[in-house]
């Protein structure tokens, strides 16, 4: 496969059913040259007509899209500080089967990346179908994409070298982002982030990530680490940081900040739909808290207008350097929007110039699985195409 058939492979993967036209913008091609690789994909079945598209006038255009049935597909993996989630696409970018999560917390080393290495293994065993055509990691961290290197651990560490480790353990070529710029990129082409080209797409998880989106480029900086944004000092707290450090947002501003909270008053014996679980098991989880939220639940509410607040404090500092359009608050925390945009949006009254953030606007992604989404992306994008 030629590097222009490609090119027009991954157009049709990112938009299920597109134009001439439209494949001509997205890959910057002419619309005779599209046209002309159009029909040889048509003639090797892997292309396939499906109707006319609407047409304000004039003559209704073609639309094509790719025959997904006889593709290759994409493995995923999302790993967070305390769970991995796996899930296989095909190049329309829907799940087949479901989506498996274990808890596998990074900090146990070697256990987490034999467990990671069980899970994709009985993935594949279980795949029926079309080959596995490239796998995508997902995971926090000092990432080098080029590398596939964490440069979070120290070169000994089993999680260093994740990406290198799982291409040669099953042979298939593996590629692997941060979790915040994988959910940037996922954002960009299926969710809010399509709105503008200057986006702030927040991963709101156990700590707190960013992607960028600037010009409608993926902004990444000089060394590639640009988002930390859980390490903003703005916290008035001296709690110390997963980093090392005391200040830093991800102490106030996370989903973990939120479940210490709750635990706190929980283990003080307030009331809450969450007690029970509480005593029961001596302690509760991130999820257990947002839908208690969500059922309205008043102290799991409370626990997380706090860290809206602190987000919000920490968004108002992106306004103020970035000045983007939209401010998008995705990932894990996602769930309790409505909860956490109020007091974002208070926050930003107290600390922002309003000249600044009057225009920015915060929306909330209605994504599911994001980081996994995101993963296929990066490995669609990346891969040596075979087909």
């Amino acid at each position: 496969m030629n590097a222009a058939q490609t090119l027009v492979m991954k157009s049709l993967c990112f938009g299920k059913m597109q134009t001439v036209a439209d494949m001509s913008v997205r890959t910057g091609k002419s619309i005779p040259n599209v046209t002309k690789v159009i029909n040889q994909l048509t003639e090797l079945g892997i292309v396939l007509e499906c109707g006319y598209a609407i047409s304000s006038g004039g003559r209704r255009p073609l639309q094509y899209r790719l025959n997904y049935q006889n593709l290759p597909n994409i493995l995923s993996v999302s790993i967070d500080q305390y769970y991995t989630s796996i899930a296989i696409y095909d190049l329309s970018f829907d799940i087949l089967g479901t989506v498996k999560t274990i808890r596998n917390p990074v900090a146990a080393g070697d256990t987490c990346m034999a467990e990671i290495k069980a899970i994709i293994g009985e993935a594949l065993e279980a795949h029926v179908g079309q080959p596995i055509m490239a796998i995508g990691l997902t995971i926090p961290g000092f990432v080098d994409s080029a590398t596939g290197q964490n440069h979070s651990y120290a070169a000994n560490h089993p999680l260093f070298d994740l990406c290198q480790t799982i291409q040669d353990h099953f042979g298939i070529q593996t590629w692997m982002e941060n979790d915040s710029t994988a959910i940037a990129i996922a954002e960009k082409n299926f969710g809010e982030a399509q709105r503008s080209q200057d986006v702030l797409v927040v991963n709101l998880n156990w700590g707190v990530g960013l992607g960028m989106i600037i010009h409608d480029r993926l902004f990444k900086g000089h060394s590639g680490y640009a988002g930390e944004f859980s390490h903003i000092p703005l916290s008035d707290e001296n709690t110390l940081c997963s980093c090392g450090k005391r200040g830093c947002l991800e102490v106030e501003a996370s989903l973990t900040a939120a479940v210490k909270s709750a635990s706190i008053r929980l283990s003080e014996g307030e009331i809450s739909s969450l007690q029970s679980i509480f005593s029961e098991q001596g302690s509760i989880h991130g999820d257990q808290l947002m839908d208690a939220a969500n059922e309205g639940d008043q102290l799991a509410m409370e626990s997380l207008n706090k860290i809206g607040f602190m987000l919000g404090k920490g968004v108002a500092t992106l306004i103020h350097i970035i000045n983007p359009e939209y401010v998008v608050i995705s990932g894990r925390g996602a769930k309790v929007g409505r909860i956490l945009l109020p007091q974002i949006q208070s926050a930003l009254m107290k600390y922002s110039i309003d000249r600044l953030s009057k225009h920015t606007s915060l929306l909330i992604s209605d994504l599911t699985q994001v980081q996994l989404l995101g993963g296929a992306c990066v490995a669609l994008e990346k891969a040596k195409w075979n087909i």
